[in-house]
């Protein structure tokens, strides 16, 4: 999620939200035992997947754990608290109970723009990463963990583990955990000193899941006129491996219908923390479709189906083009998944964002 250079205040913010524009935004519920009622009254597998699949939830994130069931969490439009939605399904998290796992401190750190969070489980604990700021400099974004013990996440007691500490005390935000030939990594968007963009994206490795050590090396920053469009931007980077490749995705430009993703490429016996390792593409790879009316699509993450091999792509767009002020003030950017291809030389292909409506079977063909 990218940044206005306005001083936009959050109390305008709220009182457009309060306006009626965010349909169906969630309060506080009960955390989910499991799969909702309406989704264990659904006859299977014969109901498909229906996108939107949850509404005014932006920089969705949606993990498959050995557990059976798929976690989401995403950023609410208030950009006051972190959610947490569980079912057996991909099409359960539409009607999924949602949970508060955590509020926005009302003073201090953690106050404001709390954006982008991430579950992950780590070394037998749940971690969610995600960028706030202090109240009273609510542009002065960083990143942040939370931690609970409990092999259940919407139970046990969330610790604030505090900021993720980088080379430089600078705007970042978009932190995401992942493990390669037994290393964890961190990567991240952060303004870099002195640099002539919004953010870069940047990888580490992790001492624990809190912490950085080693290098911490910028993989890509924006270069290309649709990476620059509004705002020079490179943020909100998810992981795949496949057949002996790591590929990174990434979001570009301002949040608006310009807002699209990227691609880097390495080699999986290659040095991820060497930026010569990674191939960016000069073009993006998913962006905004007038034939589907979905614009804006980006700040993805990547899971399965329910066969547990179909490749899944989790994102965010907007069914509609035109905006009225700051697009960060629009809370109709809507979580949105749909089957992720390949192309015979065994890179993804994205292809473009669907229309709106019930998807085909998310699985594999046979």
């Amino acid at each position: 999620m990218s940044t206005s250079p306005s001083s936009n205040e959050l109390p305008r913010r709220r009182a457009l939200l309060k306006g009626g524009l965010v349909a169906g935004a969630a309060a506080a519920l009960s955390p989910a035992p499991g799969a909702t009622a309406r989704e264990a009254a659904a006859p299977g597998a014969a109901a498909p997947v229906t996108n939107p699949l949850v509404r005014n939830r932006a920089d969705p994130h949606i993990t498959r754990h050995h557990d059976g069931h798929y976690y989401f969490t995403a950023t609410a439009p208030e950009y006051d608290r972190i959610v947490l939605r569980r079912s057996r399904t991909l099409r359960g998290l539409a009607t999924a109970e949602e949970a508060v796992v955590w509020r926005r401190h009302t003073s201090g750190d953690m106050a404001a723009h709390i954006w982008a969070p991430e579950l992950h489980r780590v070394d037998g604990a749940w971690y969610l990463y995600f960028a706030a700021a202090p109240a009273h400099d609510v542009w002065r974004i960083r990143m942040w963990v939370l931690e609970n013990p409990h092999r259940d996440p919407f139970r046990g007691t969330w610790t604030e583990k505090g900021r993720i500490a980088t080379a430089w005390d600078t705007f970042s935000l978009d932190a995401t955990t992942f493990t390669h030939r037994g290393a964890r990594y961190l990567a991240w968007a952060q303004k870099e000193p002195g640099a002539d963009h919004n953010s870069a994206v940047f990888l580490s490795r992790m001492a624990n899941p809190w912490t950085l050590t080693g290098p911490q090396v910028r993989l890509t920053t924006p270069e290309y006129d649709w990476e620059c469009a509004g705002f020079k931007v490179n943020e909100g980077a998810a992981f795949l491996r496949r057949d002996g490749r790591v590929f990174m995705t990434y979001s570009a430009s301002a949040t608006d219908a310009h807002y699209c993703m990227g691609l880097l490429t390495a080699d999986a016996d290659r040095d991820l923390l060497d930026p010569k390792s990674w191939t960016k593409s000069p073009r993006p790879v998913f962006a905004s479709d007038d034939r589907t009316k979905q614009y804006g699509p980006g700040h993805n993450s990547f899971t399965v189906a329910e066969d547990g091999r179909t490749d899944v792509l989790v994102y965010h767009a907007r069914p509609y083009k035109e905006i009225t002020g700051d697009p960060l003030d629009d809370p109709n950017r809507h979580t949105r998944v749909q089957r992720l291809a390949w192309h015979p030389d065994g890179t993804p292909d994205f292809g473009v964002p669907v229309a709106d409506g019930p998807l085909p079977d998310l699985r594999r063909r046979r």
